[in-house]
């Protein structure tokens, strides 16, 4: 059991809030909304974090106080009256629990877009474009501005009105860092120039917030206090700015950011990935506290509990944000509290949730796919109604999924594995050693399966007779796929698969070409690690977007990593055909564009990556054993009721889910056997 002395479980007194413990998950957009509304798809995933034992719960990455704010990412709309209700419901549920529940209120200024909604001017401080969302915006007037005073006080009023516990305000990257920072404000009135006159905005909004909801409303800031750029908002101005704000007496609490975040690149320094530093600006947060003596919260990537407990215990942070890793796992802290910290499934920062939003999905994490599914699936199993045979064919991500969950809801399970190994296409990823973290996806779930009790033969490449043996009421075949080429008229017996340089079984030649018709991490990945072994590398790709199945998060150390290394990009070109010549390749490349167009490349190594196609053999061999004949009914799959159709005499129902059905992707497989094995 947890220590009584636990700095991570001790109470935190804000005003009169009393937070009941130091954990909170800080304002995200997870683009759940509904028209601009917090509706019940949004409420379940953060009543999801109450269950769990979160003390705050933050929503929206930056709701909308103005109209001609438009949503970048699924940002909810503060502008209009219809919120109040829906919010409403959403704190009672989180109250429910224990929890306190916040909004974060913004206008977006020039980190938006003009084509959206209303198609009203995008504004800002001063008209300089911002590279991620392309807005060219206008320099706000002294109307626009005096307006969006306006618009915050009453957006803060709504937000009082639906019960909340209290709101913050956005400054980095924003209209009112906009006003701040000298790489975004060029202004010659008294709202540009000295520090006192960028800082007019802030305090004008503050002060008519004060005015609309009172000294006891609880109004904090999360801010940039240093723009890490030679051109932005220095430490020392960021660090006064941050100090002046905790001296009003008109702010109650500072979240602490650095860095900007105009660009990809620029972003994921504020928002680390996958084989980044972890919580690379704690200790600059903990030099704000120490500056102020003011209530100091923060969050990038701070995924385990060690650290977000160290922050605490060293007087770094008052409040610790651990917000990708509640999108991980929602019930962080009830697992602490019942001495099970071992058994939190950790986020592995493969930021397939970020990706996401800023590609226009919606945040989904890469192996939990009960988040955002709250209302469908469960992140707490519950029993079936009785115990059931389950062989699993397959211990990728997939099959070890469907065994965990079958396991958890009281199921026999059983699972047979071709390789020495588990983990699948996984064990492939983390063989980049920028990537390396994959592997805990499957290392918690192998403890799970531990735990369970669920046992995993190895070495055992399965037949139709091996699995009938062991009687199984439902047989899950997870045996995934085996890469495939694309289409070429001649040299299918020349190429290198992708797999091979992953798996280090192929060594990288001398001067490749790699020809991605994938475009995710599979090719990427490979391309890197050619590259970084120091071969010449061109990357050519048939899309009119590079890697259109990663998103800008993921793309920015790929990116980095290619032009560190010289390596060259082709987009809107396809690979036609490979031949010999001597002891070297010609590849001939062609265009969808232009039909006559060739161009030839004479290289050492041909590397392919084309997806996987499924390793299919089992099943079929089943299929005309089964009940079923492998067929499920997908209406109810999605809808509820029993799923597998009756078809013949057979003793035992089939599926197949993951790679073995199509290719796909790690959530995808994951999300198969969470929801078929709720239904067993």
């Amino acid at each position: 059991m947890p220590s009584h002395d636990d700095p991570l479980l001790q109470p935190y007194q804000l005003k009169h809030l009393r937070l009941k413990n130091r954990i909170m998950s800080t304002s995200h957009e997870p683009a759940y909304s509904e028209d601009g509304m917090p509706k019940q798809r949004y409420r379940l995933y953060h009543a999801e974090k109450a269950k769990g034992g979160i003390a705050l719960t933050m929503t929206a990455g930056s709701a909308v106080v103005s109209r001609e704010s438009p949503p970048a990412f699924g940002n909810l709309h503060a502008y209009k009256d219809e919120i109040v209700p829906w919010l409403s419901e959403l704190a009672d549920d989180c109250h429910q629990h224990g929890a306190a529940v916040m909004i974060q209120l913004t206008h977006l200024g020039r980190r938006t877009s003009w084509n959206k909604a209303d198609w009203l001017p995008v504004v800002s401080a001063s008209p300089i474009r911002e590279p991620a969302h392309r807005a060219f915006p206008k320099e706000a007037e002294e109307w626009d501005i005096e307006r969006i005073i306006g618009d915050y006080a009453s957006a803060a009023q709504r937000m009082q009105a639906a019960g909340l516990d209290g709101i913050e305000f956005e400054a980095y990257g924003h209209l009112m860092d906009g006003f701040w920072s000298p790489a975004t404000n060029k202004r010659d009135d008294e709202y540009g120039g000295s520090l006192d006159n960028r800082l007019r905005f802030t305090w004008a909004v503050i002060d008519a917030v004060r005015k609309a909801v009172g000294p006891d409303f609880i109004v904090g800031i999360r801010m940039v206090a240093d723009e890490d750029w030679e051109q932005g908002l220095s430490r020392q101005e960021g660090v006064e700015i941050a100090r002046r704000i905790a001296a009003s007496g008109k702010f109650d609490f500072l979240n602490i950011i650095r860095g900007h975040i105009d660009t990809d690149a620029a972003l994921n320094e504020v928002i680390p990935i996958q084989g980044m530093r972890s919580s690379p600006h704690l200790d600059f947060a903990g030099d704000i506290r120490q500056e102020t003596k003011f209530p100091v919260f923060h969050a990038a990537r701070i995924a385990d509990v060690a650290t977000a407990r160290h922050a605490v215990a060293e007087g770094k942070l008052d409040m610790v944000g651990m917000t990708r890793a509640h999108i991980a796992d929602p019930h962080i802290v009830r697992k602490i509290m019942a001495g099970e910290e071992h058994r939190i499934r950790p986020c592995v920062g493969a930021t397939y949730c970020l990706d996401r939003i800023y590609e226009g999905g919606e945040a989904l994490c890469i192996h939990n796919a009960a988040t955002g599914r709250e209302l469908a699936m469960p992140h707490v199993i519950s029993k079936a109604d009785r115990s059931k045979s389950i062989v699993v064919v397959g211990a990728g991500p997939a099959g070890l999924e469907a065994a965990r969950v079958a396991a958890e809801a009281g199921h026999k399970v059983e699972i047979l594995e071709a390789s020495d190994q588990a983990g699948g296409q996984i064990t492939l990823a983390s063989k980049n050693p920028r990537r390396k973290e994959m592997i805990g996806i499957v290392d918690w779930r192998l403890a799970e399966l531990e735990r369970l009790g669920v046992p995993l033969r190895y070495n055992i490449w399965a037949e139709a007779s091996d699995v009938v043996t062991l009687d199984p009421d439902i047989v899950v075949v997870a045996t995934g796929g085996l890469p495939q080429n694309p289409p070429l008229a001649t040299g299918d017996d020349l190429v290198t698969s992708s797999w091979d340089i992953l798996a280090g079984s192929i060594k990288p030649g001398e001067n490749v070409l790699l020809y991605d018709d994938n475009g995710g991490h599979q090719g990427m990945s490979a391309a890197e690690m050619i590259a970084r072994s120091g071969s010449k590398l061109e990357l050519v790709s048939p899309e009119r977007f590079f890697a259109p199945e990663m998103g800008g998060m993921n793309h920015v150390p790929y990116m980095r990593a290619f032009q560190q290394k010289g390596v060259r990009v082709t987009i809107n070109t396809r690979l036609v055909s490979v031949a010999r010549d001597g002891n070297q390749l010609i590849a001939t490349l062609g265009s969808d564009y232009a039909p006559d167009y060739r161009e030839e490349r004479r290289v050492d190594q041909v590397v392919v990556e084309h997806g996987t196609l499924p390793i299919d053999d089992l099943y079929r061999e089943l299929k005309p054993l089964s009940r079923n004949g492998g067929a499920i009914d997908y209406g109810r799959l999605v809808n509820g009721g029993a799923i597998f159709p009756v078809r013949s005499e057979g003793t035992f129902d089939l599926l197949r889910i993951g790679d073995a059905v199509h290719a796909r992707n790690i959530h995808a497989a994951i999300y198969d056997g969470l929801r078929y094995a709720t239904r067993f």
